[in-house]
This record gives structure tokens, sequence and C-alpha cells, in this order.
């Protein structure tokens, strides 16, 4: 029930917070992968202040940053 107050934080209209166990997911969407970068970067910087409120230590080595486009890369031929 801690993780309540996390899922509840007030983030943007292009993110939405996802959680399981004790894992926690950030999904953010923009119109360009620079969009997107700000957007989490944004949402990233409340959960700081949520943890020292809630006096909790998040391990910065287990957090991971994964980027999912649509966006095919073009190959060279």
């Amino acid at each position: 029930m801690l993780y309540n107050s996390l899922l509840n934080l007030d983030l943007t209209s292009h993110s939405k917070a996802i959680a399981f166990a004790d894992d926690l997911m950030i999904l953010t969407r923009g119109d360009t992968v620079v969009q997107a970068g700000n957007y989490m970067n944004l949402e990233v910087s409340k959960i700081p202040e949520w943890a020292i409120n809630n006096e909790l230590k998040f391990n910065e080595n287990k957090s991971n940053v994964t980027l999912i486009s649509r966006r095919r890369r073009r190959e060279k031929n």
C-alpha cells in the first residue's frame, strides 16, 4: 500500500506509472525521441522528493532506462 502514493504522483498527460510487486515503470510518449526524453526527465525528477517524504531509498544501480520506438532504423545498403 505504500506505493499507492507513488502511483498517484502528478504526472504529465504524456506519462503513466505502472507498478508490479516492488517494480515501478513509467511510460512516456512524445512526438520525437527528444520530446519523450524531456517528458521522462520531468517525471523522474519527481521520484526523489517522493522517496524522501516516504523515507525510502532507491538503488540506482538496479534502475534501467529503455527506449522503445516505432521509428525504423535506416540500414546502410
